[in-house]
């Protein structure tokens, strides 16, 4: 792995680039709260996003400066993330992909071949997978017999995604920007592959991205998965995952951040972030990638085997 006795011995150099909400709120204080990176530029059409931080207009920018970086993490819309993730591998960085990892099943098998032939560490980072209540879930359901799941993700898309326009674009995955969350806590959790097998997205008239959606998916045994998006959700938001099993349900609340059993409830701390980073930082000094494709695979089954039914137009 290039670069792994050096980093051994000192922070990971680190840049982020696509400086949006998520970069600011999220990907910021888990590297700077983490020894083993040390943020040194930003990169984003924009202006200069961190007073202390040096700051690149594009990827090409940085890496003909004589900013020394030795790992990229890409929180840009996923229409544009292959290209500058591919620029990143050849210039031998190693890549932190935030999600979705990129717009096509296509673009992320080329991305990890390429990491594989330049001995890079890739990273498809799946957040929600990392919230407190995922992996107990995980633990309390490898004994039990699973009968069914019902998956309800639902936010207001005003809230979360204001100004976001690429959202609603092609390649943008409108409701599966959340919804792909759920799709990877539940291929995390449950023990055997998801298939869907059929549904329905709506489209708004004037949006080449669906704003709804309910899907049915049932596991490689026939156990069925229900799954409804909304991203017009008002007042309350949800992000709920109730699974019933022969020793009780199972619920994930809050984005799989709290866990409901018979036995009682699981709180945790914000963790996301951090360990996502602690995670990147040991595949890193490992010498290996992580890549995971199964939430975006059932993504691309979606608008493969859904009927598509044009709504009301979207106007933020």
């Amino acid at each position: 792995m290039q670069g792994r006795g050096s980093l051994s011995a000192r922070p990971i150099l680190i840049a982020i680039i696509g400086f949006g909400k998520i970069a600011h709120d999220q990907h910021v204080p888990a590297i700077r709260d983490n020894a083993s990176f040390q943020l040194v530029a930003t990169v984003d059409p924009g202006e200069a996003c961190l007073p202390d931080v040096p700051h690149f207009p594009t990827i090409e920018d940085l890496l003909g400066s004589d900013c020394e970086v030795d790992a990229i993490a890409i929180c840009t819309p996923p229409q544009i993330r292959q290209r500058i993730a591919q620029t990143a591998i050849m210039a031998g960085k190693h890549v932190l992909l935030e999600k979705p990892p990129c717009a096509t099943l296509a673009e992320i098998a080329a991305l990890e071949q390429s990491a594989q032939d330049h001995a890079i560490s890739l990273f498809t980072a799946w957040h929600s997978r990392f919230a407190a209540g995922v992996a107990p879930a995980k633990a309390w359901l490898a004994d039990k017999q699973i009968r069914s799941v019902k998956i309800d993700w639902r936010e207001d898309v005003r809230v979360w995604h204001p100004g976001q326009t690429w959202i609603w674009d092609a390649g943008g995955f409108g409701v599966f920007d959340p919804g792909i969350n759920a799709l990877s806590i539940a291929t995390e959790i449950l023990p055997r592959p998801l298939l869907l097998r059929r549904g329905a997205l709506q489209f708004p008239a004037n949006c080449d991205a669906p704003v709804s959606g309910q899907i049915e998916l049932e596991d490689s045994g026939g156990m069925p998965v229900a799954l409804n998006l909304d991203f017009l959700q008002t007042g309350p938001q949800t992000w709920d995952i109730a699974v019933e099993t022969d020793g009780g349900t199972l619920i994930l609340q809050q984005g799989g951040a709290v866990m409901h059993t018979p036995e009682g409830t699981h709180h945790g701390e914000d963790c996301e972030y951090p360990a996502i980073y602690r995670h990147f930082a040991d595949a890193i000094r490992q010498g290996r990638c992580d890549v995971d494709i199964a939430p975006l695979r059932l993504v691309a089954d979606a608008f493969l085997r859904c009927r598509f039914e044009r709504v009301e137009p979207f106007y933020e």
